[in-house]
């Protein structure tokens, strides 16, 4: 299968057979991450931008090492230090990297839409990394891959997304990707962080997380985003801790051997406890290394690496 895509923008709508392309060829990319020389000349002469709105660690610092890994130069902008902050908008933004001939942009964005709105003013591919409380494709990528290599398939899995559900991009991408691959999603959270509109075919919300997690073969387990939350969903983060948070007694209740998932940064002691966060069922370390083999994939999709591949051969 060719990969037409020239933009990442999210993964609702994105079909199965797509998905599964991505996946397949991010295993290839783990292989060199496993090299002691992590370095193709794969994307030589492209220049992949990363442009955030917002704070990142993991998911900035990821496509950089994705975009070098296979020898793209790239740039990163700090708003905070950029012309954003003498009031340049966004679509002279765009302009300003057009003239500059970059051949992707990565972009968060405290708005949902806005990597939308920058794919249509900009010749660039365009990659979003999270827009507000919309998507974050590139993170359910990462979780769906790592989900294939423990289990060997998403369809017919039951997996259980479990916290801020309403304020989680993660969650929404997790949910258009895992159903399109024909697993089944559970959402679960106080019924203040559940929002309408989620359940559908494939999809259960429901505010009893025992209902959710009984016999999941992987929990997924959401970061309460404090930072979003403009009115209090919960009494205190003590008691959303103990009726939601997830531990050793939560996790039994699960498959035995269930995977444990969270996107990160962890809030240890609130939505999940250090006992399960470094179990033998977690996942979270390999969530981040798979996230830069799926980032180097996206990259050699959208850019163009499988043509040069084939002409070289």
């Amino acid at each position: 299968m060719t990969f037409k895509r020239r933009d990442l923008l999210g993964l609702e709508g994105v079909k199965a057979e797509e998905i599964g392309l991505i996946l397949d060829t991010a295993q290839g990319m783990k292989e060199i991450l496993g090299r002691e020389i992590k370095k193709v000349p794969t994307l030589r002469g492209k220049t992949v931008v990363n442009l955030f709105y917002e704070p990142s660690t993991r998911t900035s610092t990821s496509f950089q090492l994705a975009a070098k890994y296979m020898s793209a130069d790239t740039v990163s902008i700090s708003t905070g230090r950029s012309s954003v902050v003498k009031g340049e908008t966004l679509i002279d933004t765009a302009r300003t990297l057009e003239v500059m001939g970059c051949d992707m942009v990565v972009m968060r964005h405290p708005i949902g839409g806005a990597p939308h709105f920058l794919a249509r003013n900009l010749e660039a591919g365009v990659i979003n990394a999270g827009d507000g409380m919309h998507e974050h494709p590139t993170q359910a990528l990462l979780d769906m891959f790592t989900i294939r290599e423990h289990l060997g398939r998403l369809e017919g899995l039951k997996i259980a997304i479990v916290g801020d559900v309403m304020h989680s991009r993660v969650a929404r991408s997790n949910v258009w990707g895992m159903t399109a691959m024909g697993a089944e999603v559970f959402l679960s959270g106080p019924s203040t962080l559940l929002p309408p509109g989620l359940e559908g075919p494939g999809v259960t919300v429901t505010p009893y997380l025992e209902k959710a997690i009984d016999q999941a073969d992987v929990v997924l387990v959401l970061r309460m985003q404090l930072e979003r939350q403009k009115a209090g969903f919960v009494p205190t983060l003590r008691e959303y801790s103990r009726l939601w948070g997830i531990g050793s007694k939560e996790l039994a209740l699960a498959k035995p051997g269930a995977l444990l998932m969270h996107p990160g940064p962890m809030n240890r002691g609130v939505e999940i406890e250090s006992e399960v966060a470094d179990s033998e069922q977690s996942t979270v370390d390999e969530q981040v290394t798979n996230g830069v083999a799926v980032r180097m994939a996206l990259l050699y999709l959208l850019l163009g690496g499988a043509e040069k591949d084939e002409v070289a051969n």
